[in-house]
């Protein structure tokens, strides 16, 4: 019987370095992990269309149904790619997760608990961790295509409901405002010492 492999997934704000760190840390694991890497939104067809009218469409749809449709998005996720990967002994390493849909979505003004309980059934991640950036220094870092979530405003909202996961333990913390390979050399050590208890 295959032992059930482990969830990773990694938060942050648009401009954290996340996607480069969660690629890194992918790459770096698969010396002596079964890894593999994945990103929400997804690359299926309710990923796809988040990305066409969520993300970088001109009209925003209200944030009640962009709610739904990243939920659905992540039930999807989990279906066909996430969980037959962990079934098959593989460690998941996941840009943007649940956390994403409680910080951005909340910073909209929903109900933190209406977003939970909609994503009731999305599968337990075994280790979640925030790359903690400066808002200002973040959005500096963005490209001009930038998508409708990021302005200044909106990603001290999306912080601050991250740092409250933080403080209930549900997320471990990163100082990302460092240099991209001290980053990458502690969210190393932080996924070694929860692997070297999982496994």
């Amino acid at each position: 019987m295959t032992k059930r492999g482990a969830f990773i997934c990694l938060e942050g704000l648009d401009g954290s370095g996340k996607t480069t760190q969660a690629k890194m840390l992918a790459e770096k694991l698969k010396a002596g992990y079964n890894a593999v890497y994945t990103a929400e939104p997804s690359r299926g067809k309710i990923g796809t269309f988040i990305r066409k009218h969520c993300l970088y469409g001109e009209k925003r749809l209200p944030s009640a149904v962009e709610a739904l449709l990243f939920a659905a998005d992540r039930m999807e996720h989990v279906a066909t790619e996430i969980l037959p990967a962990v079934e098959q002994g593989r460690l998941v390493i996941s840009d943007r997760y649940l956390y994403s849909s409680i910080a951005y979505q909340g910073a909209t003004g929903l109900s933190i608990e209406w977003i939970e309980t909609i994503n009731e059934y999305a599968l337990k991640p075994d280790l979640a961790v925030f790359i903690d950036v400066d808002p200002k220094t973040a959005m500096k870092r963005l490209k001009p295509n930038k998508s409708v979530m990021e302005n200044l405003e909106t990603q001290q909202k999306v912080r601050e409901i991250y740092l409250k996961f933080v403080e209930k333990g549900s997320l471990v913390r990163i100082n990302g405002n460092q240099p991209k390979t001290t980053v990458a050399r502690e969210l190393y050590a932080v996924v070694k010492r929860f692997l070297d208890t999982f496994y």
